[in-house]
């Protein structure tokens, strides 16, 4: 029986996922397979190398830094991005709340990362290198359209999971997962809408008409693999983590007070469900 772990993005609402996982490190419950989209998976190697509230560390320490995130970092040449990357993903990393490098090279499992891939539109799914310590490609998978610049991956070029696979659990499925935990980042009455800002992305990334078109139907198909991820569950085949309600919590939210509540609640849902847990991925 292979285990996995899908971990939603959504910027810093990803924080619930990260009690989540603080939670279930207290019995040291981890699968045989992790695969997290956008700061599903940046904050979900801590959970791999087995780094409680690490994440909850970086943010109340840092989630007022402007070298974190702001949109004075888009000014910057060498950073064109929202949040400052070297600052989050080589100065925290590697001096300031260091990563266990180590322990995460030590997993046994596989552990992978989600990206869209521009000219075709589609979702493509690869292995985190366990030794790059600039990590590239969570970069890749964070890199939110407009607010990113564009990375290449392999050669190609890439953006934000999200846009293609928001919640790869069928991905999970395909690689033989027989028993899979779904960490979401919204409630489970939440809807996607329609992308406001298209017109934007059609006029920016106007060389890629098929990224275009996936951003175009992005709300669609988010609502249509929620729907079937519900229905999964049911049929007993996943297990599902969901906050009770993020309406008053933004992606990038500053909010230190509401950032430990979030993660406070997934941390909680956690502990209460451990049994469920060990018992669902050890097939009983």
């Amino acid at each position: 029986m292979k285990t996995g772990i899908v971990l939603e993005g959504g910027a810093i609402r990803t924080i619930f996922s990260s009690g989540v996982c603080d939670a279930l490190l207290t019995r040291d419950l981890l699968p045989d397979y992790v695969i997290g989209v956008s700061a599903g998976i940046a904050y979900g190697v801590s959970y791999v190398s087995k780094q409680s509230r690490r994440n909850l560390e970086i943010m109340e320490r840092y989630v007022h830094d402007r070298r974190y995130m702001g949109f004075g970092n888009l000014l910057h040449r060498d950073n064109r991005a929202y949040f400052g990357l070297e600052f989050v993903f080589d100065t925290i990393p590697n001096q300031l709340v260091p990563f266990d490098y180590e322990t995460f090279g030590a997993f046994q499992g596989e552990v992978e990362a989600v990206v869209t891939n521009l000219e075709t539109g589609k979702a493509e799914y690869f292995p985190v290198n366990r030794s790059d310590e600039k990590f590239t490609l969570l970069q890749a998978t964070c890199a939110m359209p407009l607010l990113f610049p564009i990375f290449h991956i392999d050669g190609k070029p890439c953006l934000d999971g999200g846009a293609a696979d928001a919640i790869p659990y069928q991905w999970a499925l395909d690689q033989g997962c027989d028993r899979v935990v779904v960490i979401l980042t919204r409630e489970r009455s939440y809807r996607r809408r329609p992308e406001k800002l298209q017109p934007a992305i059609d006029r920016i990334y106007h060389k890629y008409p098929n990224f275009c078109q996936t951003m175009r139907r992005r709300a669609e198909i988010y609502n249509a693999d929620r729907e079937h991820l519900f229905e999964l569950e049911k049929q007993g085949k996943v297990l599902i983590f969901a906050p009770n309600d993020t309406s008053a919590f933004h992606r990038t939210e500053r909010d230190v007070t509401k950032i430990r509540a979030l993660w406070r609640d997934g941390y909680q849902e956690g502990l209460a469900r451990l049994d469920e847990v060990e018992a669902f991925w050890n097939g009983n």
